[in-house]
């Protein structure tokens, strides 16, 4: 019996060391799609002049670059002035940039992007928001010496908001996002609540609140749900599409979002 345990040992051992085989899949590779970058943020209290737009498009999995979509026609529209803000590339880089944007809150804006033959427009309203009142830290319940992060700020109850926010640690390599509604917290003061089980006394933080529009937030509320399950293969139930449409083969869609917000952008250094 002794022997008979021992073989089941080594082979039961000897599955699961070959489970550690790196396995290099086949992926599929299909057309590139372009992916445009169109996020304009309005920091509170600032001018909001100078605004980017990224361009590039999809590629295989293993590729280690994204590809830069170069040479492209860029330009935002405010369609309530018919005034035209021009998107210059910085040579070979696919960042297009104004200098001279004028952000108006409420104001609706088109984005333009003509390239390789196609021309893509968007349409987006710059919503506003409402300045963050406050952060404070208390003791992840948890334990182990970690944080716990809320982030107060007071609605306005006079209309139906929505709101992203975004931190960016000293330490991480990507931000996390979040996404709510002011269904139930209308006209009173709401906080945000942040773990990270690194924060640790002396580390920093910057928390971003941004005014978005109620397409936006249920487009992104989408993407949270696909990026929160499933692992690195997963695919999503169906294609997440944005608000960017090929007005020339509209069968050819691209992938992002043009969005106008106003921000409030936050620096806070752990206790």
């Amino acid at each position: 019996m002794k022997n008979l345990k021992y073989i089941a040992v080594l082979l039961i051992a000897t599955f699961f060391t070959s489970c550690e085989e790196v396995i290099d899949v086949d992926l599929q590779t299909g057309e590139p799609k372009l992916v445009v970058d169109a996020s304009i943020n309005w920091q509170l209290g600032s001018t909001g002049n100078e605004q980017v737009i990224k361009l590039s498009t999809t590629t295989g999995y293993y590729e280690p670059t994204v590809p830069k979509v170069t040479g492209a026609t860029v330009f935002v529209t405010n369609t309530d002035t018919n005034e035209v803000f021009d998107f210059i590339e910085n040579p070979g880089t696919g960042d297009y940039v104004c200098t001279s944007f004028i952000p108006v809150v409420e104001g609706n804006y088109q984005l333009t992007v003509v390239t390789g033959g196609q021309t893509y427009t968007a349409t987006e309203k710059l919503m506003p928001v409402v300045p963050i009142d406050k952060i404070e830290q208390k003791e992840a319940p948890f334990g182990d010496d970690s944080v716990e992060i809320n982030v107060f700020f007071t609605d306005n109850g006079a209309t139906d908001d929505f709101y992203m926010f975004r931190y960016i640690t000293s330490f991480g390599a990507i931000p996390n996002y979040g996404v709510s509604d002011d269904e139930f917290f209308q006209g009173n003061q709401f906080n945000d609540v942040y773990f990270n089980e690194d924060l640790k006394s002396g580390e920093s933080f910057d928390v971003t609140l941004f005014g978005v529009s109620e397409q936006f937030y249920n487009y992104m509320n989408l993407l949270l749900d696909v990026a929160g399950g499933g692992g690195p293969f997963s695919t999503a139930p169906a294609r997440i599409k944005g608000n960017i449409l090929n007005t020339t083969t509209p069968d050819d869609t691209a992938f992002g979002y043009f969005r106008l917000s106003q921000t409030d952008t936050r620096n806070y250094v752990i206790e």
